[in-house]
């Protein structure tokens, strides 16, 4: 099992990097927005940050940029968004990721009103994502949201996306999948639906109605029940704690939490 912790893109990469280092992760989830983690910035400080890498003996996975309008029903603003997610893939490509992370493309704006138009402008923005990612023999894992994002957050819309395209794996986002399901029935069914199809593991806790990126043990998410299914199927990949404190600490208690429970099960 590898941990892993992701930049705060307002701030410096290497800044970064080097703190959640010393909390001793063993990968960086490169966030890949601006305005410091823009995919020209981590071109312009490329050598720097596979130096910082190799220094601190550290991997890295890219997360493709997260907002964007990949579904919009303004075509320009569309290839636009997917421009910028295309451009990041191809600078994560030179980086040696053990894998990539994509948002399914959100609902915004009047495209609630026309989910036929603007579910197959998600899809057609993702199949041109998965086959830039397959050209460059670059792992995908797409992302479960929550449910305001209006696509990509039911078993159903990912049974949908793997039948469509059979490389792609899944992001499990435990905090995703708990808003609006209190009981932790959407995060177990998406484990035992798609146990083969597990590629990688966001932790965060909330309380079932914001994605607030609570430490573990804050919020109501029932993580020994979630380690336990993910044990059932011998899921050995890579975890990141999305653990968005002003304190850092948080971060690596949340993974010793994490980490204890798993050894424990």
């Amino acid at each position: 099992m590898l941990y892993g912790a992701m930049n705060y893109p307002i701030k410096p990469v290497l800044d970064e990097l080097e703190e959640i280092a010393a909390l001793g992760f063993d990968y960086l989830e490169l966030t890949l927005d601006p305005p410091q983690a823009h995919y020209s910035n981590i071109l312009h400080h490329k050598t720097e940050l596979l130096a910082a890498l190799d220094r601190n003996g550290m991997r890295l996975i890219c997360h493709l940029p997260t907002f964007v309008s990949l579904a919009d029903l303004t075509e320009s603003i569309r290839k636009s968004s997917l421009d910028e997610v295309l451009r990041s893939i191809e600078v994560a490509a030179g980086l040696d990721p053990l894998k990539i992370v994509a948002h399914p493309a959100y609902v915004s704006g009047l495209g609630a009103f026309v989910m036929d138009q603007t579910r197959q402008n998600a899809k057609n923005s993702l199949a041109t994502v998965a086959q830039k990612a397959d050209q460059l023999g670059l792992d995908l894992c797409v992302e479960n949201m929550f449910p305001r994002c209006g696509y990509g957050v039911e078993i159903e819309d990912f049974i949908e996306i793997f039948d469509q395209f059979p490389k792609l794996k899944l992001t499990l986002d435990t905090g995703h999948a708990h808003i609006g399901s209190l009981a932790g029935e959407r995060v177990l069914a998406f484990i035992e639906t798609f146990s083969t199809r597990v590629g990688h593991v966001h932790i965060s806790d909330n309380f079932g109605k914001e994605d607030n990126h609570l430490p573990i043990g804050t919020g109501t998410i029932n993580f020994p029940r979630i380690i336990r299914a993910l044990k059932s199927f011998e899921y050995d990949g890579t975890v990141t704690f999305e653990v968005f404190s002003r304190d850092r600490e948080y971060l690596r208690i949340s993974r010793e939490k994490f980490d204890k429970i798993w050894t424990s099960l």
